[in-house]
């Protein structure tokens, strides 16, 4: 399986394990509240909001003429596109260390949020599978607008898949050229609408098929982060969890300055799977190339189908490189390939990958090298998800733990700690701070250079390839009923 692989098991809700528990000792309610009051803005309903929505259906507005569309980079204290960055680093320097995580507010939702939230403004914008999206008070979790993009699709109307509904599930990404947030969101049909949402207002500014020519839309899913790169976002496709039907891996292109334009494409050139579903989506280097990590392809023999790999392409979708391990092949027939996690941009030119074989592969990301290209490899672990990475250093989702790896002289991978079985979701980093959510349901800060536990807190359940966002000393993560914020302190 390609798509999501023989671990993905977004539908199993883990059962809540402990129970959130706070020292209340005499002289620290004085503390707390002062901590809650700094986290909080001193304001508004902590429990979250079920305000009244605003609903938006106008599909054909103008646009407001940007000038250039820069790269995400996430400026400031906003988090506009998944782990932060078109590297997707996910890391923030300079946020305190902290002693214990609170609790601060909870928002039910219309469905379930696999998307990681976005901070827009000070605004904290989530998707569902209920096709919506929301922006929410990041004091309180109220509800600022809402806007509905369509019906999502139920599973009983797929051929195969794990998610009931399905809406939208790849994270969406913001331009700040056109103050847009742009999303893809499944609806009824099925096809696949590239909508976009005024940030402030939630009005719904346009919307249209991004459905590749020649693709059927009932087979395939878009999973993968969205990504805003040379005035483009960038689409990426994958099939439903179990493999069913004609589905081929595939990105397109649309234009921020005139989405109604149209699409460029890139199509794996397999016969048959080849998708690139990986939850962080396409990486961006500085030069505009765009990398995506590829699943199994049908071909278990013969020449490479460009399945099971890294590959290069330009900013107009042209395929320039690539990258497979020598048993491909094998690979393919056993379902052992890369597309499990996104790829990871290091410094120096270099690019690391890993995937469901327990293989990781350094690679050059200007000269990937083909089959059997690789600078190194070193059996580490099978990796689900998206990476975080701080420099040299590499926070791995493995299935058994969180591992760190550093990037050596030579090149080379060294292994360092890993984390407990269970704390295995992609993690972010916040000054030296690991935060990650684990497949019971709580949320943990590991200590970056040792990993060593620093504190935890039960949340809700969550989907297994959730992230944490990380505003300020306020982290948000999005659960199978909506988002939670939990408060640094």
């Amino acid at each position: 399986m390609s798509t999501t692989g023989s671990a993905d098991r977004e539908r199993d809700v883990y059962e809540l394990r402990g129970e959130r528990t706070w020292p209340w000792k005499p002289g620290r309610l004085l503390l707390v509240a002062l901590l809650l009051c700094l986290l909080a803005a001193c304001g508004g309903n902590t429990t979250g909001g079920t305000a009244t929505p605003t609903v938006a259906s106008s599909p054909s507005l103008p646009l407001p003429t940007p000038t250039a569309s820069a790269a995400v980079t996430g400026g400031g204290s906003d988090w506009t596109t998944y782990h932060r960055d078109n590297t997707r680093s996910g890391y923030i320097a300079g946020v305190p260390d902290p002693v214990r995580l609170v609790s601060l507010w909870t928002t039910h939702l219309d469905g379930a949020v696999y998307a990681e939230p976005l901070v827009v403004h000070g605004r904290v914008i989530v998707a569902t599978e209920g096709d919506s999206l929301y922006a929410l008070n990041a004091s309180n979790g109220n509800v600022l607008w809402h806007t509905r993009v369509g019906t999502p699709v139920p599973l009983a109307a797929l051929p195969c898949g794990n998610i009931d509904p399905l809406g939208i599930t790849g994270t969406p990404v913001y331009d700040p050229a056109t103050n847009l947030i742009f999303a893809v969101a499944e609806v009824s049909g099925p096809r696949h609408m590239l909508v976009g949402v005024d940030a402030d207002s939630g009005v719904l500014k346009f919307s249209r098929s991004v459905d590749p020519p020649g693709a059927d839309p009932q087979v395939h899913q878009q999973r993968a982060a969205l990504a805003l790169a040379n005035g483009r976002i960038y689409i990426a496709y994958g099939g439903l969890y179990g493999d069913c039907g004609d589905y081929r891996g595939r990105v397109v292109a649309v234009p921020t300055t005139n989405p109604q334009a149209a699409m460029l494409t890139f199509t794996v050139p397999t016969p048959r799977e080849g998708g690139i579903w990986a939850p962080a989506g396409p990486a961006v280097a500085a030069s505009g190339n765009i990398y995506v990590s590829v699943g199994n392809g049908a071909v278990t023999s013969g020449d490479w189908d460009h399945s099971d790999s890294v590959l290069r392409l330009s900013p107009t979708l042209q395929l320039e490189d690539g990258f497979a391990p020598t048993q491909w092949a094998s690979d393919n027939a056993a379902d052992l390939d890369l597309s499990s996690l996104g790829p990871v941009l290091l410094p120096n030119g270099l690019l690391f990958i890993a995937g469901k074989s327990g293989i990781a592969y350094l690679l050059r990301a200007n000269a990937l090298g083909g089959v059997g290209g690789q600078l190194q490899e070193q059996r580490l672990c099978d990796a689900y998800g998206g990476a975080a990475r701080v420099d040299n250093v590499i926070y791995l989702p493995c299935s058994l733990g969180v591992l760190q790896v550093t990037i050596a002289g030579g090149p080379r991978m060294v292994r360092g700690w890993q984390a407990p079985a269970n704390i295995n979701g992609s993690p972010i980093v916040g000054g030296n701070t690991v935060y990650v959510v684990d497949r019971t349901g709580a949320l943990y800060a590991l200590n970056r250079q040792t990993g060593a536990v620093r504190a935890r807190l039960s949340i809700e359940p969550t989907s297994r390839f959730a992230t944490p966002t990380l505003m300020g000393r306020t982290l948000l993560i999005g659960t199978m009923s909506g988002v939670v914020a939990v408060g640094i302190a």
